[in-house]
This record gives C-alpha cells, structure tokens and sequence, in this order.
C-alpha cells in the first residue's frame, strides 16, 4: 500500500462499517439470524469487485445515466460503492456502450448488485459450509465473495453468460485468495457436472424457473431467485426443491434485476402461471404469496392475510 491509497483504504473500511449499521436497522432478512453475514460483508472489500468506471443506476434531467470515474472522482466513487440502495452499472448494451463511451440512454445488461439487496438475498438463500451451491450471474464476483465467506470455494459453482465478465471475476477473486469455479456459460442451463446442488441462487431475474435448476437441486435444497411479476418489480422468491424437478415456494420481498438473456422477450402472465386480482395486488406483508412448479408448469396463488 502506497501513501496516496493509504487514505482511500481507510476511507472504504469507514464507509463499510457506515453501510453495515445501515443494513443492522433493517428488522427483516439482512443481518438478523445470520451474524456469520455481517462478518463476512465487514470482510469482503467491495471496492475491489467495482471497475474504475460505472455509471450511476439513476438518470439526471436530460434522461442520461452518467458515469463515475474512480481516477477522476475517488471519494464519490468510493461514496457510491458503499450506498446500500445503490447499483453501479458495469454493462449496458451486452457490452456495446463502453464507459469511455460517456452518458448513454442504452439498456443496462450488468450491475453490481447494491449492498443490502446481495445481503438480503444471502440472508434467504441462508447456506451452510458443506452447501454445494450453484450462483447464476456471476457477475463482478462481489455475492460470489460473500457467498465463499460461509461456503467451502470448491464447493461452488458460479456461471456467468459473458465470457469477458467472467474472466475479470475469476481473477478478482482469485487475488483476495477465492478459487470457486467460475465457468462462462448460460446460467439457464445450471452446471450438470457438479449436480445435484443444496443451494441455487440467481443474480438475475427471471420470468419462469428454468426446469433446469431443479432437475439440478437435490431434495430440500434451497433456490433463491428475483421472479418477474404484474407489480412493476421483481419479487425475491425462496422455494424448497422436491428432488423431482419441482418445489414450493413464496414470495418474500420486492427487488428489481436484469433479465436472463433467454427471458427478456414478454410472456403473459397467464401463460407464466399467475392469477388475476381484483384492485391492486397486496403487499407481501399483507398476502402469502405461494410458488408451485410441478411437471414443468410454475403456479403462483395470492393468498390474503387474516
């Protein structure tokens, strides 16, 4: 460590204690039940899975989304890896747009997750040491950190659509000393080869549950994913495998996420296996929100509170 990084170093291990009391607030998911994820989310430099420029996840007045330039900028990049609400945008346009490229109106394709929804999702993913578990969407690597804080690195299978992410993942987590397997392929297809998997989770979401996880998962094994739905967001969903390519599952909480390539296009809800409501769809803290896949067909049934 050099004396100019010297300053920035201590100002990241500040703002990431700062981010954690954040995140201790929360009186769901997150931290609580789980202190092996608050150490391991003190323990994983964050700053160290960002490139040096993203740009910023919210649009100023002309409609653009900017971007932060760590060279330029170092407190505010630094500012925004560690806010918990915020992603920064590593890809737009399946790599068509390039940062150097400037302020772009494009489609993002790949993000740093923000800090508190990567620990909520942990939190219900909730994996043990001897968990051989399979991450969809590796991405810039920083869940996949966190995830090898709890689960043995040889035990898990992280795989990444884009070959040049993938690449930049695996070396960044092999310098902080991490050797999962990071292959680059289509995450929609899972990994055969280390099958059948106790914990699967998506960094990316999805409209259905590909058949091919839980032909993967073995019986009682736990799939986190963010489920396209009519709310206008994605909705975490949690569902225990049956060990026969089905499970069951709920709802628990809102996020938003970029699509798997293979389910960008739109599908009816009808088709994907949700009911109609009458007025507005209830909060999840209001209804029981329940996910069935049997034979290869997804159902969701709504049902009220009290």
């Amino acid at each position: 460590m050099t004396e100019t990084d010297a300053p920035q170093t201590a100002l990241a291990v500040e703002l990431r204690t700062q981010c954690a009391a954040e995140l201790d607030a929360r009186t769901v998911g997150h931290f609580n039940g789980r202190p092996w994820l608050r150490e391991a989310f003190l323990s994983v430099p964050r700053e160290h899975f960002v490139p040096d420029q993203v740009w910023w996840p919210h649009q100023r007045d002309d409609g653009l989304h900017y971007v932060i330039d760590r060279h330029e900028r170092p407190r505010a990049w630094l500012k925004a890896v560690y806010r918990p609400r915020a992603s920064l945008i590593t890809q737009v346009a399946d790599g068509a747009v390039r940062p150097e490229d400037g302020p772009t109106a494009e489609p993002f394709t790949s993000a740093v997750s923000c800090s508190a929804v990567v620990v909520d999702m942990l939190h219900y993913l909730d994996p043990g040491p001897d968990d051989i578990t399979l991450e969809i969407g590796t991405g810039s690597g920083y869940s996949t950190a966190l995830l090898a804080q709890r689960v043995r690195p040889e035990n898990i299978v992280s795989v990444e659509i884009d070959e040049q992410l993938a690449v930049r993942a695996r070396q960044a987590l092999a310098s902080l000393g991490l050797f999962p397997t990071v292959v680059a392929g289509d995450g929609e297809l899972g990994h055969p080869a280390r099958a059948p998997y106790t914990r699967i989770i998506s960094t990316a979401a999805v409209r259905e549950i590909p058949q091919t996880w839980l032909d993967q998962a073995a019986l009682g094994a736990v799939l986190v994913a963010p489920l396209y739905g009519p709310f206008g967001h994605d909705a975490l969903l949690r569902l225990t495998a049956d060990g026969r390519g089905g499970g069951e599952g709920r709802l628990v909480t809102g996020v938003a996420f970029m699509k798997v390539r293979g389910q960008r296009a739109d599908r009816s809800f009808e088709e994907l296996g949700w009911p109609t409501v009458d007025g507005p769809w209830p909060a999840y803290a209001d209804a029981d929100y329940r996910v069935t896949v049997r034979g290869g067909q997804q159902a969701i049934q709504v049902f009220s509170e009290g």
